[in-house]
C-alpha cells in the first residue's frame, strides 16, 4: 500500500527498527520505499546497549534520528554495566542532532516469565539518565501504564508512550505529564475498539503516528495464527506503510490526511524538541546544496 500514496505529504514515523535483522536482506530498498510514501524522518529506538552503533549509524545513514535505551525484554541479559555504556554514549553523542530520546526503554507486563523488579531497575535508572542528558524518553507501554505513570510522578520527564493501548484515564495521565501517545497498526484493525476510540476522540495533539516496523503490522499484511500455521508468512510491516495508517487514522477522525500528517509531524516536534532543530538542519542542508549546484547564476565562466 506504501508505493500508492501521495508522495507530496510529509510523515514522520516516531519508532521504526530500521536495524532489525528482518531488514537485513532489503534495508535500503526499504527505506527508499519509505521516502517515496512521505516518510520525512523514521525515529531508530535501539533497545540493548550493543545496538547503540547500528542504530545511530543507520540514522546518519539514512537522514533519520535514533534513540538510545535498554528495551525491558532485553533486560534478562542486560547487565548494569550496560546502563554505564548508555550513560557514556548519551554524553558522547550529546550534539548530536539526530539523537532524539532515551529509549526504547519502560516496562512489560504481558510477556510471562520477567523479573519485573528487574525490569524496575532499568526503567528507572534510565529515567535518571534521561533526566541528567536533558533528553525526552520513547516507552514501551504493555499493560504496564500505571506502573510506569507512577515512576513518572517521581522523576518527570516527557516523550511518547509508544503503541498505546490502555485506558482514557491512563491516557489522559500521559498527556497531563508532557507525553504524546502513539499510534500504529493496531488501529486499522475493527476490532480493536480501545485503540480506534481512543485515536478519534483524544485531542489532535496529543497523537503522533508510528509503524514499529517490523511489527505491529496492519490489517493488510496480518496473517492469522491459523494461517501461520497454514504455512502463510506474517507480512512484514515496513515504515512505508505509514502513510496508509495515517490515512485510516484521519478517516477515523473525520479530517482532511493534510492537515493530519502537519499535526502529527508538529506533534512529534513537540514531545522530541530536537526533531525540530534536525529539520531545519536538514532544510538549511538542502538550500545550501541546491545554491551550490550547477545553475544558470553560479556556473564558471
Amino acid at each position: 500500500m506504501a508505493c500508492t500514496d501521495t508522495p507530496d505529504l510529509r510523515w514522520i514515523d516516531t519508532h521504526c527498527h530500521l536495524d532489525a535483522p528482518e531488514f537485513g536482506p532489503d534495508r535500503d530498498a526499504v527505506r527508499a520505499r519509505a521516502a517515496a510514501a512521505g516518510v520525512r524522518h523514521c525515529i531508530i529506538p535501539a533497545v540493548r546497549a550493543a545496538d547503540f552503533d547500528g542504530a545511530r549509524e543507520l540514522a546518519h545513514r539514512f537522514g533519520d534520528a535514533y534513540a538510545l535505551g535498554i528495551h525491558p525484554l532485553c533486560t534478562p541479559e542486560a547487565r548494569e554495566d550496560d546502563l554505564v555504556r548508555l550513560d557514556e554514549a548519551l554524553a558522547r553523542y550529546q550534539g548530536d542532532p539526530r539523537l532524539v530520546a532515551v529509549g526504547e526503554i519502560g516496562l512489560d507486563h504481558f510477556v510471562p516469565g520477567l523479573d519485573r523488579e528487574r525490569q524496575l531497575f532499568f526503567y528507572r535508572e534510565q529515567l535518571r539518565l534521561a533526566r541528567r542528558h536533558g533528553l525526552p524518553v520513547i516507552l514501551h507501554v504493555r499493560r504496564s501504564a500505571d506502573d510506569l505513570l507512577r515512576e513518572l510522578r517521581r522523576q518527570p520527564v516527557g516523550g511518547i508512550a509508544h503503541a498505546f493501548n490502555g485506558s482514557t484515564q491512563q491516557a489522559h495521565a500521559f498527556l497531563d505529564l508532557g507525553f504524546a501517545l502513539g499510534f500504529g497498526g493496531t488501529l486499522t484493525f475493527d476490532r480493536a475498539l480501545q485503540v480506534r476510540r481512543l485515536a478519534r476522540e483524544l485531542p489532535l495533539p496529543a497523537l503522533v503516528l508510528e509503524t514499529d516496523a517490523p511489527d505491529i503490522p496492519p490489517h493488510w499484511l496480518y496473517q492469522t495464527a491459523q494461517a501461520r500455521a497454514e504455512g502463510q508468512p506474517q507480512g512484514r510491516n515496513e515504515p512505508g506503510e505509514l502513510a496508509a495508517i495515517g490515512r485510516m487514522l484521519a478517516g477515523l477522525r473525520e479530517m482532511d490526511v493534510g492537515e493530519l500528517a502537519e499535526a502529527t509531524t508538529r506533534n512529534a516536534g513537540r514531545v522530541l524538541p530536537k526533531l525540530v532543530d534536525l529539520a531545519k538542519a536538514t532544510k538549511v542542508a538542502k538550500v545550501t546544496a541546491s545554491e551550490a549546484a550547477p545553475g544558470p547564476d553560479n556556473l564558471r565562466p
